[in-house]
């Protein structure tokens, strides 16, 4: 595999030291705001939708973004093994901002959502561009500390933003929710365009010429091709996901399983199409890299289809107020960001199969409790419990998958596989998401209901947990 450390720069150095401080602190800032505002938009999207009369619009509005995310991963993997992360990191940012723009000018509902379609792309192809610049400009030594701290940035907005979000819109307007980002963005940008600019000219952090450039790679290798097989493919996943989560929606006169047959469609249609976005054996969980791919996409639907009902079942069963039901997933974000900093001062000294193996146990551990605390009515201090369990599994496993990933890529395919990464994070989500949606409302009880969508999660945590010793090649 590819030596990803770069000779100039010393590896003894940590992510907040010359001559990665500038850099870390950039592209932190954009994952902090990627986060933040996926967050804030759930806290102001029932404002949105009652002042804009786009009631019908709501799922989209959350649907539409993770489904066109899908699409801008799969361009910024390819353009990223093409031409190098800078152009893809440029655009990326660029959509982003102008979904922010139209979003927050908007007057409709549906130029509202056009702005969050855009806002995905960008989005999806920003979390690429980020993983391929981590690739090649850090030392494979400090990926566990950088991964770290990106899983810190994405789960901290958990702690702030949706206060946040609630007061910008309370004392000025919903619409600074998108703007105020924009002004954000652009001085996190321009912490990592020297950076940039010194990858462009084959200049090593330093700002002297790596000993590649000097020494030579042997006769240059033409770029990768435009993969426009796997944008179709990815154009087909993304449609598949959005009709998932319209499924609900469905209604034929005299065809009550209509939304059921469509759900099962939508579903085979999104695995059918993500077998080219993803390496060879992904789904028959082949070791070594496919399976780590794998684990990554069971890891988020057994988690984030299981965490969007925590509050619900705090506040149906339990009478919990908004506030203190929320604070569940605040402590599982805190777990999270714990426990991604503890791997990250282990480094070697815990194996990544170690760490993905017990983070899968944790999780499949915090599903098994919300089960039960569902169906036996167990006290609520169980089920919170067992969350910050589930996010300290998620901050062990989460940056140990993304370390591997790159260290089981070469030069060459490296954004392919950071974007199947992205891909399977967002597609097992998405479509956990629907299907727990569907399980819900076929049960005639709330108890039913809420013990059926966990008991569908514990099954896709246990399949991470088959499948995550397979992330090494060789067996102990």
């Amino acid at each position: 595999m590819r030596d990803t450390t770069l000779p100039s720069a010393d590896t003894r150095s940590g992510i907040l030291q010359r001559p990665y401080l500038w850099v870390t602190i950039g592209t932190c800032a954009l994952v902090f705001l990627a986060a933040f505002e996926s967050l804030a938009v759930t806290t102001i999207m029932p404002v949105v939708s009652r002042e804009l009369h786009g009631g019908d619009l709501y799922a989209l509005a959350f649907a539409g973004p993770l489904a066109t995310g899908v699409i801008g991963m799969v361009a910024a993997g390819n353009w990223s093994d093409r031409r190098g992360p800078a152009a893809p990191l440029y655009a990326s940012v660029a959509l982003f901002v102008v979904g922010l723009l139209i979003a927050g000018t908007s007057m409709s509902m549906p130029q509202l959502v056009a702005g969050r379609l855009v806002q995905g792309l960008g989005g999806g192809a920003l979390t690429v561009a980020l993983y391929v610049l981590v690739a090649r400009i850090y030392p494979g030594l400090l990926h566990p500390k950088i991964f770290a701290a990106f899983s810190a940035a994405w789960v901290i907005p958990s702690l702030v933003g949706p206060f946040a979000a609630g007061v910008v819109a309370q004392v000025f307007s919903w619409h600074w929710v998108f703007l105020g980002v924009v002004g954000l963005v652009i001085p996190a940008l321009a912490m990592i365009v020297p950076v940039l600019r010194n990858m462009a000219s084959g200049q090593s952090l330093s700002g002297q010429s790596s000993p590649r450039q000097e020494q030579g790679d042997g006769p240059a290798q033409p770029p990768s091709p435009w993969a426009l097989g796997r944008l179709a493919w990815a154009s087909l996943a993304a449609l598949a996901v959005l009709a998932l989560n319209l499924s609900r929606e469905v209604r034929l006169p005299g065809f009550t399983a209509a939304p059921a047959l469509l759900a099962l469609a939508a579903v085979a249609i999104a695995l059918i199409a993500v077998r080219p976005l993803v390496p060879r054996g992904t789904l028959t969980a082949r070791r070594g890299l496919p399976s780590v791919i794998l684990v990554r996409g069971l890891a988020a639907a057994g988690f984030f289809g299981a965490e969007v009902y925590l509050p619900y079942l705090l506040i149906e069963q339990y009478r919990f107020s908004p506030t203190f039901a929320g604070l569940t997933l605040t402590f599982g974000a805190i777990a999270w960001a714990g426990a991604s900093a503890v791997q990250g001062r282990l480094g070697t000294r815990l194996s990544h199969r170690a760490a993905v193996r017990t983070g899968s146990f944790m999780v499949l551990g915090a599903v098994l409790l919300a089960l039960a605390t569902a169906a036996l009515h167990w006290p609520p201090a169980v089920v919170i419990a067992g969350w910050i369990l589930a996010g300290g599994g998620m901050g062990l496993l989460y940056p140990r998958l993304s370390v591997m990933t790159l260290a089981l890529s070469d030069k060459e395919n490296e954004g392919f596989n950071s974007s199947a990464m992205s891909i399977s994070d967002s597609l097992g989500g998405a479509l956990a998401l629907a299907t727990t949606g569907i399980v819900f409302a076929a049960f005639t009880t709330t108890a039913g209901s809420f013990a059926g969508v966990f008991a569908l999660c514990a099954v896709l945590a246990a399949a991470a947990v088959s499948v995550a010793p397979r992330v090494t090649t060789k067996t102990p």
